[in-house]
């Protein structure tokens, strides 16, 4: 980027590193769990490991599911995470991946595991969606100037097979108010899918304020 480039686009809490972990470890052990032919014994103990957690993180999380985002929040609400970029390292029902950003244009790669299946051995084309409109976003957050998603459009070229290397590519267009991005996802030469996807364009010193932690869990 240029020195006249705004700063990367930030807004929220990053995750805990712990919670990174957890995102991880739910979306590799669902994979496998629909994988299995009959019931096993360590699902059931997983299950009850869950519910005994579930207890007690209820009684430690906050009890308002609003966000602390805005001049009137409740005290009792929770921390709002950071979804600029990389929303599934945090939230394992959105898929992970890997991004190159060079001003308005991106490459990246990406693979689905069993996790995102819809057809038989293919990705659920709302997985690929929301795909498209996290990394799209992400490119524009990168650069420094985003917005809320206005319109998108995904195009079904060829199935999207799961466990597999796949590449994509995107090109933003800064239009006034608006932010245009058109993205592509290939296996080698193939084109399996595209998108166009509209953002407004937000003016970040206009944002809310962001109620930060009120205690570092990262020491």
């Amino acid at each position: 980027m240029t020195e006249e480039s705004p700063p990367p686009w930030q807004f929220g809490e990053r995750a805990l590193d712990q919670t990174t972990r957890l995102a991880s470890a739910v979306r590799r052990v669902v994979g496998l769990a629909t994988s299995l032919e009959g019931e096993e014994p360590c699902v059931e103990e997983l299950i009850t490991a869950l519910e005994a957690a579930e207890h007690r993180l209820a009684a430690v999380a906050p009890t308002d599911t609003a966000p602390r985002v805005g001049a009137e929040i409740h005290p009792s609400g929770r921390v709002y995470l950071d979804h600029a970029r990389d929303i599934g390292a945090f939230n394992p029902c959105v898929p992970l991946y890997d991004i190159d950003v060079v001003g308005n244009t991106a490459t990246g790669s990406v693979s689905f595991p069993l996790t995102y299946e819809g057809p038989p051995g293919l990705v659920h084309g709302g997985f690929i969606a929301v795909f498209f409109d996290c990394v799209i976003q992400h490119h524009n957050c990168d650069v420094g100037r985003s917005g809320k998603t206005t319109s998108l459009t995904v195009t079904y070229r060829r199935p999207t097979p799961l466990d597999t290397d796949l590449r994509f590519s995107i090109r933003r267009y800064d239009q006034g108010d608006r932010i245009s991005s058109t993205a592509t996802l290939l296996a080698g030469q193939r084109v399996l899918c595209e998108a166009e996807m509209s953002a407004v364009a937000s003016d970040r010193h206009a944002l809310p304020e962001v109620s930060p932690r009120r205690i570092d869990r990262d020491r």
